[in-house]
């Protein structure tokens, strides 16, 4: 995979889940600044990354951050626990996506039939992505391309278009009154900014697949978030100009659909469910192959348990049928809302675990700067505490069931690693 292919596959990932989906949260929890919040959001992230290119740099592996803590922890419960949070939040991310996809669709032949029409959409997009993977790399890489480039010129245009309908100013990008929302609020959106630039990890997890590891991993990830950065921004800055506070708030699911009606009108929506549409079938795409690499060397490194269940073929693609049907049950069962705070919890604990072990247990092997290290852990655990707290009061049920799946994920590990040690 050339260093245009992971850029592509990160920005797939990104851009189908962030822009399209969490907009309308992030501007729920953060009102009017919800626009700087993802400028905020993008500079946590690239302090974040800076882990993971350093690491990559050291390590560059197709099992990405599966590698980069077993090289911080060994073989421990926690590597096992760390790595398998990630594949979680990457799987509860296409989940996130194959709902916006069904939500976008439903846009052109209105709601009243979405609470079936969404999630069967999703559920159908997710077994179109499967069918995708098990073609193979060759054809991922080319439909990532191909799909990033569309995406990114569309979301341009709309966001370009939309500024220009709404006679926009720079003194726009400034808000005008003081904030709507308390500062744990607004800490809380940036959990949700984070996730939207989480996909910069799917190009460590493929860094074996990757030309030139050492040098292009590193590359990759900086482009990518650069480039949903700029574009993330635009879009809010555009949306802000056409709809209001509450109407982007009502329209949560669809906001970007919402907002082209005002500038466009009817033929708008049908182009920003276009875009939505790619954006959300190359992020599905390029995020299980991301994940099926990822469990396929868990599975190699015996940190996790396998059962071939009588199926044919690779280890990989047994994880891509696992992976997928996970995916299809969360879009069953869960909102887009519950979805999104699930995926940023699960990363945020994994994260700081990751920032942890390199500062603690590679300072020797990998050549890195400590504060800077430090800043990411403190952030991220700033956001994942305003994260938790803000969503404990609207949403306890939520964060009983995130906190009950990582202990059953710990102690089901835990289990696991003493039973093969014995055996």
């Amino acid at each position: 995979m050339s260093l245009t292919g992971a850029v592509s596959l990160g920005t797939g990932v990104m851009i189908g889940a962030g822009i399209f989906a969490l907009l309308g949260q992030v501007a729920e929890l953060s009102g009017n600044l919800f626009p700087i919040v993802f400028v905020l959001g993008a500079i946590i992230s690239g302090f974040s990354a800076y882990s993971y290119v350093k690491l990559s740099n050291t390590f560059p592996s197709a099992g990405g951050i599966a590698m980069y803590l077993q090289k911080e922890y060994g073989k421990t419960t926690f590597t096992a626990f760390a790595a398998l949070l990630m594949a979680f939040s990457m799987v509860i991310n296409e989940s996130l996506v194959a709902r916006t996809f069904g939500t976008y669709v439903m846009q052109l032949f209105g709601e009243e039939t979405a609470s079936f029409w969404v999630p069967f959409l999703g559920v159908l997009l997710i077994i179109i992505a499967f069918l995708v993977n098990i073609s193979g790399n060759n054809f991922i890489e080319k439909s990532a391309f191909t799909m990033a480039i569309l995406k990114v010129g569309g979301i341009s245009v709309l966001a370009i278009g939309g500024l220009w309908a709404a006679g926009f100013s720079f003194e726009d990008t400034v808000p005008s009154t003081m904030p709507d929302k308390s500062a744990i609020s607004i800490i809380g959106a940036l959990a949700l900014s984070i996730l939207a630039y989480k996909g910069f990890t799917t190009i460590t997890n493929s860094g074996g697949e990757i030309k030139k590891p050492h040098k292009n991993v590193g590359r990759a990830i900086i482009l990518s978030i650069l480039i949903c950065a700029v574009l993330y921004y635009l879009v809010a800055i555009a949306v802000a100009s056409s709809l209001s506070i509450g109407e982007i708030i009502e329209a949560k699911d669809y906001t970007l659909a919402e907002a082209a009606r005002p500038a466009f009108g009817k033929s708008g929506v049908w182009v920003t469910v276009g875009v939505a549409i790619i954006a959300t079938v190359s992020g599905l795409i390029a995020s299980i192959f991301a994940v099926s690499r990822m469990t396929a060397m868990l599975t190699e490194m015996k940190l996790v348990p396998h059962n071939h269940f009588g199926m044919p073929g690779s280890i990989q693609k047994h994880m891509l049928v696992y992976m997928a049907v996970i995916a299809i049950i969360l879009t069953v069962l869960f909102d887009l809302s519950r979805i999104a705070s699930l995926g940023a919890i699960f990363y945020l604990v994994m994260d700081i675990g990751l920032h942890w072990g390199l500062l603690r247990n590679l300072k020797n092997k990998v050549k890195f700067s400590k504060p800077i290290v430090m800043l990411a852990i403190l952030l991220d655990a700033i956001v994942l505490t305003g994260f938790i707290w803000i969503k404990a009061k609207v949403d306890l049920t939520l964060i009983i069931v995130a906190f009950g799946l990582m202990v059953i994920l710990f102690f089901g590990e835990k289990w696991f690693l003493k039973s093969l040690d014995k055996n």
